[in-house]
């Protein structure tokens, strides 16, 4: 496998080229109610997401056109899937231009859960950065990851150990072992340690049960949205025809609040204190942090890598583990001995660019305004509702050279660190910086970190692993 190296052309600017000609964005909205359904059928059921951007792209000719969203009619009134979708880098650049769109409930589109599911409270990710609170709720988010970067490496790297000891175990015994739930379960001991302050073993009910609750939770909220893989017409029928009340998780999100409340006391009055905050919207805000941010995204996307790593046969794992010893050995890793890991980083990158944890960002314009793409310009209206499917946008053959290609070396060298300026999975460029001005993910510069240690901490312990297509690991071999 040979690492490759990019020359990109110079950053997108979210300017209009006097050089590209205005055309008039193609597609449609189809007849009303019957339109809507049919996209959505397409969307979950006869394409599937990746070819239903795909196809319509093929068919306008264009990486900008209008098409429908679900969730959508019949027991979804109120939501108007029509959306314009941004599928080149250029275009989808502009959804994170605080000038040019807004972000108020539009997380998933129309679509918006109830706010029951968080103790009544709109959470940080639905406010625009235009409300008043967005910047006390943001400034807390990024607070709490502050003051949990002092723990943050050992407490990762401590529960990493437990959780692979119980893995090896399985394997002694049976000869494999599913990876999914010791990540799960490694993930909320971990996150609960490091956001809230506690060890959950505190509580041998939520040691035992809090991973579950919480993607139950996560799970009511989304099934309108996504692609579960239950048979079909079964699933139309039944998990994209109407949003799930919020009683059915009500009980076991009651009890993990209960104990994030009484156990992160420090944290929370510290959003009182510092921040401005109610008791309750620094409660609810931690338990999304907790829950949705952080155990949701890493829940994506850590059986990604495994499975990435596991499965790799062109000797990645060898040249992953020779950087691993040669600039780390066997000493104590920290955020720092990460940053020295270039192909490591690379690697969680290139994951990151055809793996995103949140496939589709939204963005409503502001204001009438010129939307570039990478060959022409469009009439953007105010009050319109832009979609950008990122697997795809990640593949921008006009930015990437073999887009398609997983390239674990491709960010690195300094060619390679100049496409982080396209590397859009955090609601923003990675070469960007959260703020209080943005709606970028609070934890961007965590989650690389995070998931460069898991990787350099598996080759410090191990000389290979194995994984299946199932979301097994059937061989280990200890460093030697």
């Amino acid at each position: 496998m040979s690492i490759t190296r990019e020359t990109p052309p110079p950053p997108p600017t979210n300017t209009t080229s006097s050089s590209l000609p205005v055309r008039t964005i193609p597609g449609s909205y189809g007849w009303p109610l019957a339109g809507p359904i049919m996209d959505r059928l397409d969307y979950f059921w006869f394409e599937g997401e990746d070819k239903y951007f795909r196809k319509r792209m093929e068919k306008h000719k264009s990486s900008v056109f209008r098409t429908n969203i679900p969730p959508s009619f019949p027991l979804f009134l109120g939501i108007n899937p029509n959306v314009i979708a941004v599928l080149d880098v250029e275009s989808f650049s502009h959804l994170f231009d605080m000038e040019l769109v807004e972000k108020k409930n539009v997380l998933a589109g129309e679509y918006m859960p109830s706010t029951s599911f968080t103790g009544g409270q709109r959470v940080c990710i639905y406010l625009d950065t235009s409300e008043p609170k967005h910047s006390e709720l943001k400034n807390f988010a990024m607070d709490i990851l502050k003051r949990s970067s002092t723990i943050w490496a050992p407490t990762l790297t401590s529960n990493l150990d437990t959780m692979w000891d119980s893995i090896e175990s399985d394997i002694s015994k049976s000869g494999s072992a599913a990876y999914a739930t010791p990540l799960k379960k490694f993930l909320f001991s971990f996150l609960t340690q490091c956001l809230v302050g506690v060890d959950p073993s505190k509580s041998p009910k939520v040691a035992k049960h809090g991973y579950t609750w919480l993607e139950k939770w996560l799970a009511l909220q989304l099934i309108p949205t996504v692609k579960v893989g239950l048979l079909q017409p079964f699933e139309e029928l039944f998990l994209h025809s109407f949003a799930y009340p919020s009683f059915l998780v009500t009980g076991g999100y009651k009890k993990l609040a209960q104990f994030v409340e009484e156990a992160g006391k420090e944290v929370i009055n510290r959003g009182q204190t510092e921040f401005g905050l109610t008791k309750q919207e620094a409660l609810q805000n931690l338990m999304f942090i907790l829950g949705f941010n952080a155990f949701g995204g890493f829940a994506k996307f850590f059986p990604t890598l495994l499975s990435i790593l596991g499965t790799d046969k062109t000797g990645l794992q060898e040249k992953l583990r020779k950087e691993v010893r040669h600039k780390c050995g066997s000493s104590t890793l920290s955020f720092e001995s990460v940053k020295e890991l270039e192909l490591v980083q690379s690697f969680v990158y290139e994951t990151l660019r055809l793996n995103p944890s949140v496939p589709l960002q939204f963005g409503r314009a502001r204001k009438d305004f010129k939307l570039s793409s990478n060959d022409s310009v469009f009439e953007i209206k105010k009050g319109e509702l832009l979609c950008g499917y990122q697997p795809l946008v990640m593949r921008d053959g006009k930015v990437f050279n073999d887009p398609e290609k997983f390239i674990p070396g491709r960010f690195t060298k300094e060619k390679g660190r100049e496409l982080l300026s396209y590397l859009y999975w955090s609601n923003g460029p990675q070469t960007g910086s959260p703020s209080e001005s943005n709606k970028q993910c609070a934890a961007k510069d965590h989650v690389t970190i995070t998931a460069s240690l898991f990787v350099a901490h598996l080759f410090q312990r191990y000389d290979s692993i194995t994984c299946n297509s199932s979301g097994s690991i059937t061989a280990i071999e200890k460093a030697k």
